[in-house]
């Protein structure tokens, strides 16, 4: 069974909860806790106030139903994501919210168990030039587009520097439109290198990230010596966070050639060269390709191949009446059951059910 989900916030969905809930590994009376209704799952959401500006988040819960969520982002923070179990366990992400709407999928039986670090307003925009600052030149100008359309989006103004684009963007009374859908503005092109942004807000949580997070998810203190221990732990995973972001740019791998290499992907998804005819176009070998698409996207170059592939298809089915037959086609899949079953597996729903939930959405 599925149910969908119209959120304006992402907590609607949930109910009051307990700082007593014995599920909890620590707590507070000062702590916000909320619970999964019983129809839907169960477990804990508790939101942790550090200061004005920083929370923290610890997240652990089970669904026993799929769910389908249409939701108004938050649009006035930065999150850095560490899931510890369930999908994309072993990752860390960085999340910038700009307030579009979006539309996710979450599967029943798996238990989400993650820690969550919030930057809000005017931290957040220190710690967003941090990351950018970190991401490479073709990813840096491709963020940069996405301020400058979105900085269009809220109107505008007489502060072209990024700090005052951004300082606008995150001003929640500048919201022009509710329901500002990125797929629906962001031209072909600018969509396309989001996939390679996206790939660069991820990165592998290092055995120090990990005791961390376990230092966080143990602490042994109350009251004003946790809220402070807490903080100090936060902001020791964040930056190590940036730090392994530094790290990967002065690896040996040559990044250049690799870069190239997933832009003739991107350009060429009907008809890709195979790994050693794009190893041989980019000046290297197949193992040396191989190394170096793990290192940079955690993937294969056919795997980024099949996620460029997924995600243009993913635009199609929201902005366009092509059927999935023509998406799949124009994406470069010959089959139509392959393409449902890999778009099932990557965005967790039947391209069919997609498109009829994005559909539903614009009406």
């Amino acid at each position: 069974m599925t149910t969908r989900l119209a959120l304006n916030h992402w907590e609607d969905w949930l109910l009051p909860g307990s700082s007593s809930n014995m599920r909890l590994l620590h707590a507070d009376a000062s702590d916000r806790v909320l619970v999964c209704p019983p129809d839907l799952g169960q477990g804990y959401f508790q939101e942790i106030m550090l200061r004005d500006d920083l929370v923290l988040f610890i997240h652990d819960y089970t669904l026993n139903q799929d769910l389908v969520m249409d939701l108004q982002s938050e649009g006035d923070r930065l999150e850095f994501d560490f899931p510890i179990v369930g999908p994309n366990r072993g990752y860390g992400f960085v999340v910038p919210y700009f307030g579009w709407k979006t539309l996710t999928f979450k599967r029943a039986q798996k238990r989400f168990f993650k820690v969550e670090i919030f930057f809000k307003r005017p931290t957040l925009i220190a710690y967003l030039q941090a990351f950018m600052e970190r991401l490479s030149p073709q990813n840096q100008s491709t963020a940069e587009q996405v301020i400058r359309l979105m900085y269009r989006y809220h109107g505008g103004g007489q502060s072209f520097t990024p700090a005052g684009m951004l300082d606008r963007i995150f001003d929640r009374s500048n919201i022009s439109d509710p329901h500002f859908i990125f797929e629906q503005v962001a031209n072909k092109t600018l969509y396309g290198e989001m996939l390679n942004l996206g790939y660069a807000t991820c990165s592998p949580v290092t055995p120090v990230m990990d005791q961390v997070i376990g230092q966080i998810l143990s602490c042994p203190y109350q009251g004003i010596t946790r809220r402070t221990y807490l903080e100090q732990k936060a902001l020791q995973l964040v930056s190590l966070r940036l730090e392994a972001m530094v790290q990967l740019h002065t690896t040996k791998i040559d990044l250049s050639c690799i870069y190239q290499a997933a832009a003739i992907l991107k350009k060429h998804l009907v008809n890709p060269p195979t790994v050693e005819a794009l190893a041989r176009q980019v000046g290297t070998n197949r193992l040396y390709l191989n190394q170096g698409f793990a290192q940079v996207y955690g993937t294969t170059p056919y795997g980024y191949l099949r996620s460029c592939r997924l995600w243009h298809a993913r635009r199609l089915l929201m902005t366009s009446d092509l059927s999935i037959s023509h998406v799949a086609t124009a994406v470069g899949y010959t089959c139509r059951s392959h393409f449902a079953t890999a778009f099932r597996q990557l965005m967790g729903m039947n391209p069919k059910a997609f498109q009829m939930e994005a559909w539903q959405r614009a009406s």
